[in-house]
């Protein structure tokens, strides 16, 4: 009798046996996906990982149907999947659920995604008809409904009517973006499309790229600088397998990526080139698209389901993408004669997967993935990760620096302005020093282009009663509810949550509940009131749901149509516009005030990377840095660009409280509805990891956010030095696992764990 292994696409450790009938053993095989029964009713998509003759104690039901005539994952990615759910501690059936298309768990009976998308009606596509109509709406007193009309027309370049405009020449625009911009509720659009104004039509989301032509003749000469570099690495290569590019913002670090892939095609491999933002992967789209053509493939989780699994089945065919660019899901493609591996801005914490499951980070497993393929590594930053830079210390990465802007353009100035003394005098006007609406206008009025960055979303992160100081909290959450201007709701941030703003407090009976703090939507309100003549737009999370959303606001700012973009981290992630001459960092004190190891890594990087935005292209940029504590050493470094100094004393600070890159640390989470069951199931653990572990053992505490969703959250964290077996840690901890889900008290307590977190 033949027997098969097989993954669950479920949350379920290892692999489970079914027998394979005497019509299908010719069929079954590793790699191909077979169609199996579990329970009394349930059917699934499974993996096949090992075909064998040994015949388990249990007995075994049969395999329904074999799906594939040929293996639909390579051997690599197998021994990868099951090298990151050893490593990360994760079931396997999470690492497959994943890595592939939902269609391809589904027996392909997926169907394409459509976005809902609205149109002027055919009568409405003329100049004449256009003005009948908005004077009809102002006629009518629907200021929203006029307002958000005429967002449309702004959007769609309809408001170019006059000029002969067909329906040909407008920008396709969904329901969401239109929301977004106008501010207005889906009752408003709802009404415009009963008067028969717009139309609304589902349209499926992605193309697959089939239809440009390569273009060698595009790849830009390298400068001197370039050259250097690009030959250095290439010498590393020799002696490493990986190698991490340290260049300055805007030293043309792009084009050495462009350069090895063009010589790692025509070598007849493959490249995998990863961002850590799909934001990013919209300008580097059409840089790579200008080289490559067609020979381009793209793959994140905003493009549809159907073009995914398109994207997985041409990778498996005789003619796959030489070059995959995308977000860290881009690592689970098949890449069956992979050369080259690229992680663009290596130290973004956007390569860490959080939830769910696996929470792997894609740097590392996107290394030991070339390792497997026989294959290089590549990492580029301005502002390397503490693990990467120390493995170049210690030789085990290459490292090649890159230390001048490309055309020699000077580094930004940073001016610090003190805003606890400018608050002090009142002379701040809402989130804005004069410096900086100074620097902001000039710019302006220079033809120039401004940024302004504050890592916090929404209109007003915090609500509170002004007589009594009551906040308004989330009933699943221990988190406060921040506001939303635009859908005048207050919104929990974790769990998702909205909620209508109260009229009067329910502690007091006040009626003044007032926003405190500043979101990137009230920095928004305040700059359009305070320059009204600025073109504004907003890039974070809340205008960025759908597709299409952050090619249209990249666009838009690097055509020049908006001449301020206010965002959150998003905009600090290697984006390039030629003509930004100010950058404004709102609040450089949130991201120092973080209860967390790594907080002064990652303020340094945004600031240091934010900065980076300003004087790309001709004159030198400015860079404005709000702050409480001007004299504060970081951002003195920030000031001075002086990474190895600050890396240096972090190094100190981190060796002596025994934090990465000097130990591997393991968080351990449980989560339960009851709070003292959770903590009584974190007390067990515990005991058990110090019986092993000693004084590496801390906690169980509360984290910041002790319960998400309804359930209370506890925290364990394990600090593993380099001469303790992380593989005997992992196996440990499964098996601690193990023994508190057999304890009936805990057996429905979650325990997951977090390994290398950031």
């Amino acid at each position: 009798m033949v027997y098969a292994d097989v993954i669950l696409p479920l949350p379920l450790e290892g692999c489970f046996t079914y027998s394979v009938p005497d019509d299908l053993q010719d069929k079954v095989r590793r790699g191909v996906r077979v169609a199996v029964p579990l329970g009394k009713s349930k059917r699934y998509t499974a993996m096949t990982m090992r075909v064998h003759g040994d015949k388990p104690a249990f007995k075994c039901r049969d395999i329904i149907s074999v799906l594939d005539p040929s293996p639909v994952v390579t051997d690599v990615q197998l021994r990868h999947w099951e090298w990151i759910a050893d490593y990360y501690l994760s079931p396997i059936g999470d690492v497959y659920r994943a890595a592939m298309p939902q269609g391809m768990k589904d027996e392909e009976t997926y169907r394409p995604r459509t976005e809902r998308c609205i149109r002027l009606p055919e009568p409405l596509q003329n100049a004449d008809a256009l003005r009948k109509a908005l004077d009809g709406l102002a006629a009518g007193r629907s200021a929203k409904q006029q307002k958000a009309f005429e967002t449309y027309l702004a959007l769609s370049h309809w408001d170019n009517a006059e000029n002969g405009m067909t329906a040909d020449d407008a920008t396709e625009i969904t329901v969401q973006e239109l929301q977004n911009e106008a501010r207005c509720t889906p009752a408003i659009i709802r009404s415009l499309i009963d008067k028969r104004l717009l139309e609304d039509y589902q349209r499926e989301v992605g193309r697959l790229n089939t239809t440009a032509r390569p273009h060698p003749e595009n790849i830009k000469k390298l400068s001197t600088a370039q050259q250097d570099a690009y030959n250095k690495v290439l010498f590393e290569f020799l002696r490493h397998n990986v190698v991490l590019l340290h260049g300055v913002t805007s030293s043309g670090k792009t084009e050495i990526y462009i350069h090895l892939i063009a010589k790692t095609l025509a070598e007849g491999k493959q490249v995998l080139y990863l961002m850590p933002e799909i934001a990013l992967t919209v300008q580097m789209t059409r840089r790579l698209q200008d080289v490559f053509g067609d020979r381009l493939g793209i793959y994140h989780s905003k493009y549809s389901d159907a073009e995914r699994v398109e994207i997985w089945k041409k990778q498996l065919s005789a003619n796959p993408y030489g070059v995959v660019l995308g977000a860290r899901s881009a690592m689970f493609l098949p890449m069956p004669n992979l050369g080259l591996v690229i992680v663009d801005e290596e130290h973004e914490t956007s390569f860490k997967q959080q939830d769910p499951a696996p929470r792997y980070h894609a740097r590392s497993a996107a290394i030991v993935l070339a390792q497997m393929s026989d294959a290089k590594v590549l990492l580029g930053t301005a502002t390397p990760s503490a693990e990467s830079y120390q493995n170049t210390r210690t030789g085990k990465y290459g490292l090649v620096e890159l230390t001048t802007r490309y055309k020699d353009i000077e580094l930004p100035d940073i001016k610090i302005v003190d805003t606890k003394d400018l608050r002090r005098r009142k002379m701040m006007t809402g989130a804005f020093s004069p410096f900086l609406l100074a620097s902001v206008r000039k710019a302006l009025a220079d033809g120039k282009q401004a940024i302004l960055f504050q890592n916090r979303r929404g209109f007003a992160p915090v609500m509170m009663c002004r007589d009594c100081g009551w906040v308004p909290r989330c009933e699943h959450c221990d988190v406060s509810l921040t506001y939303h201007k635009s859908t005048e709701r207050l919104t929990c941030h974790y769990c998702g949550a909205v909620y209508m703003p109260p009229v009067a407090c329910p502690n007091c009976g006040g009626k003044e509940i007032v926003g405190r703090g500043y979101g990137t939507e009230k920095i928004e309100d305040q700059i359009r009131d305070i320059i009204p003549e600025a073109r504004v737009e907003r890039m974070d999370l809340d205008t960025t749901r759908s597709r299409n959303a952050y090619d249209r606001i990249i666009s838009n700012f690097a055509s020049g149509r908006t001449n301020i973009l206010i965002g959150t981290q998003m905009i600090s992630k290697g984006l390039d516009f030629d003509n930004v001459a100010v950058v404004g960092i709102l609040d450089a004190d949130s991201m120092l005030n973080y209860p967390d190891f790594r907080a002064y890594e990652h303020a340094f990087t945004m600031m240091a990377q934010v900065s980076g935005r300003a004087g790309r292209r001709g004159k030198r940029g400015l860079v404005v840095l709000q702050t409480r504590e001007p004299d504060h050493p970081l951002l003195r470094q920030v000031v001075r660009n002086d990474f190895a100094t600050f890396f240096n004393n972090l190094m100190d600070e981190r060796q002596t409280f025994a934090y990465p890159p000097f130990t591997h640390v393991i968080y351990a989470y449980l989560r339960h509805r009851d709070s003292a069951t959770v903590s009584a199931a974190a007390e067990t653990l515990a005991a058990s990891l110090r019986a092993m572990l000693g004084q590496r053992v801390l906690g169980p505490d509360r984290p910041v956010v002790s319960k998400v969703s309804g359930l209370h959250i506890r925290k364990i964290v394990m600090k593993i030095e380099p001469k303790v077996s992380l593989k005997a840690v992992r196996t440990a901890l499964r098996q601690f696992q193990t023994q508190l889900a057999a304890n009936p008290r805990f057996a429905a307590v979650t325990v997951y764990f977090d390994v290398d977190p950031l």
